[in-house]
């Protein structure tokens, strides 16, 4: 038996190994509920110590409000699904990563990317570009098409087949 190397996933038809896309478009939209859960957490956290730095900043900090929501969930993304798992905390409690197409992991500025144009595209478009996922051979979205990824489950990863 053998096992398929991570850098040589995206060369072959993602039908030969329907393991590794089996269920990803349910498990992200969990591990997305999730992870907003958590963001919101860490902007309220955040947004406690903005308000006292502008107290003494004599309001001058509280300008950072204005940005809060993004600041958090860009720096949110950078360091997990930027980090060495590929995945926010949300994504790895559905056992789902983000692979780049050569095999590698993203990184940091690679994920910051992600997420913005997550953000964009569904600001700007509507929530309606989500249904890329649908037309799409391995189950991508319109934003892991942009940064050349996709998202598998990790089990998978290692799995003989």
């Amino acid at each position: 038996m053998s096992t398929i190397e991570p850098n040589a996933l995206y060369d072959r038809d993602p039908l030969e190994h329907m393991a590794l896309f089996e269920g990803v478009r349910t498990k992200r939209i969990f591990a997305f509920l999730i992870d907003v859960v958590a963001i919101a957490i860490l902007t309220f956290l955040a947004g406690i110590a903005v308000f006292f730095l502008g107290i003494f900043t004599l309001g001058l900090g509280w300008l950072a409000y204005a940005f809060l929501w993004q600041g958090v969930a860009i720096l949110y993304s950078a360091f997990t699904l930027g980090g060495p798992y590929s995945a926010t905390p949300g994504m790895r409690a559905f056992g789902v990563e983000l692979r780049l197409f050569d095999g590698s992991r993203p990184t940091p500025l690679i994920a910051i990317a992600h997420v913005v144009v997550f953000w964009v595209s569904v600001t700007m478009v509507t929530p309606l570009i989500l249904l890329v996922s649908l037309f799409s051979d391995k189950k991508r979205l319109l934003h892991d098409i942009i940064v050349g990824g996709v998202v598998v489950n990790s089990a998978a990863l290692s799995r003989p087949y």
